[in-house]
């Protein structure tokens, strides 16, 4: 089958029925890699005009998009398909999806990282909250404006105003493919995903350099939402116990969440006990006990003999992170930016009265640290953009910014690699109270520059 391609996308349509035994008729490994050889940027297979599909169908064609990742960039997925269509997809692949899923060909576009994009007003919706950021980042770095809306409830009274948005983003999916175990941040917790049998492999799938990174970026609190696992081996219950001890260094936390230990010896929990984790039977007996999740996830200083210098490496980029934060708030607010001064010292917040922040770490051919504290009212004003209203609620105003300063980590990423460094980031922390972020930087050195967008003051801070 030839891919039709338009736009720098490559969509393949199979016809009628898709099972083990007729997909590899419709596609074929030379069929992806001759759309590969004509520069597209993503390749699609189109349910559009199937009437029925299995598992084993469409793991004929999961398996040759994991052969395509595996040597290039190029997005693959599934588009153009109903919400029963979609729901089985999900069910069939749970947890495990690592392609894209876009509703329509119109919404692959927006996408698209190769085409020159006319602005448009895209209404967001995802219940994975790491999606709906993934989306915005995208959306961003393509042209678009994108209103993220944080709950169903909200995004069926937006939905309703069908004039106000070009276009409306729903049961859509943005995969990476690869074995990495599942990542998604709540609050200023991050939590695993794991799932199955667990033993040597965990170690192999787990991304530790992320997770030292995130550590390293303030966040303390670390949950693992076990509700899947069947059992684990002893290579599984070492890795984890290290896992732990190492993050008491840093005097973060880590839990366990709906692990049961009907097929696994009790003297395993008792050890993993023993190693400082904790134990809890449903995710809410965290994330719904607010003192509980502010105690567990609370800033703290990490220890001394993980500090890190600047390097000459990092500094010579610093223009790329400037004129990501910059563009990125000048969009946001709709003011321009001044530069008021710029040093190489300690971090120095001289009125810390109405202020929050936020940190958000790279890592890669550079590694280090971006912190943007914020006046209250460039959050307020930015997160109005996003959700399409104003509004007071703290934690909304947090979260918000927390997107905000995802957006700004993908347009850093973006910039650098356009230098050939490739870098990836972690999710956003955020911090309520100033106190809370001089906690994490400590003693730490950086270069610091001073903005001001209109009347607000605004603070860059880049350290490791």
């Amino acid at each position: 089958m030839r891919a039709v391609v338009k736009d720098g996308i490559g969509v393949f349509t199979p016809q009628g029925f898709l099972d083990g035994d007729t997909s590899h008729v419709f596609l074929t490994m030379d069929d992806m890699e001759a759309t590969v050889k004509l520069n597209v940027c993503m390749i699609l297979v189109s349910l559009k005009k199937v009437i029925f599909f299995n598992r084993n169908g469409l793991d004929t064609f999961v398996k040759l998009f994991e052969k395509i990742k595996a040597h290039s960039h190029i997005k693959v997925g599934f588009c153009d398909y109903d919400i029963k269509k979609f729901n089985a997809i999900n069910n069939f692949y749970k947890d495990e999806i690592a392609f894209s899923l876009f509703a329509s060909y119109d919404i692959a576009v927006l996408f698209a990282s190769n085409l020159e994009h006319k602005q448009l007003n895209v209404l967001i919706y995802n219940m994975d909250k790491s999606q709906r950021s993934a989306m915005a980042i995208e959306l961003h770095d393509n042209g678009h404006n994108p209103i993220i809306t944080q709950s169903k409830e909200e995004f069926k009274k937006k939905k309703n105003l069908e004039k106000t948005y070009d276009i409306i983003i729903e049961h859509t999916f943005l995969g990476q493919m690869g074995a990495n175990i599942a990542t998604r941040v709540t609050g200023n917790a991050i939590i695993y995903t794991v799932s199955s049998f667990l033993d040597a492999e965990v170690s192999n799938k787990f991304d530790i350099t992320y997770h030292t990174n995130s550590l390293n970026v303030g966040f303390r609190l670390f949950i693992f939402d076990a509700y899947k696992v069947v059992s684990m081996n002893i290579h599984a219950l070492n890795f984890f116990s290290k896992l732990s001890a190492s993050a008491a260094e840093y005097n973060a936390t880590i839990c366990f969440v709906g692990l049961t230990f009907e097929k696994i010896q009790l003297s395993f929990k008792e050890t993993l006990e023993d190693s400082g984790i904790l134990f809890f039977d449903q995710m809410d007996d965290i994330l719904g006990n607010k003192k509980l999740l502010n105690e567990l996830g609370a800033s703290s200083a990490a220890n001394g003999k993980l500090k890190r210098v600047l390097n000459k490496g990092i500094v010579s980029e610093l223009p790329q992170f400037i004129e990501a934060t910059v563009a990125t708030i000048e969009m946001m607010t709709n003011a321009k930016a001044q530069k008021d001064s710029a040093k190489v010292d300690k971090i120095i917040i001289e009125d810390t009265t109405d202020k929050i922040a936020s940190s958000i770490g790279f890592y890669g051919d550079i590694d280090g640290m971006v912190i943007l504290v914020f006046p209250r009212e460039i959050a307020k004003k930015a997160c109005s953009l996003l959700i399409g209203e104003e509004t007071n609620d703290m934690e909304q105003i947090l979260d918000t910014l927390a997107e905000l300063v995802n957006i700004v980590g993908g347009k850093i990423k973006t910039l650098l690699s356009e230098e050939h460094i490739n870098v990836s980031i972690t999710l956003p922390r955020t911090y309520n109270d100033i106190d809370s972020l001089l906690e994490i930087t400590q003693e730490r050195k950086g270069v610091q520059v001073d903005l001001s967008f209109s009347d607000d003051k605004f603070l860059f801070f880049l350290t490791r």
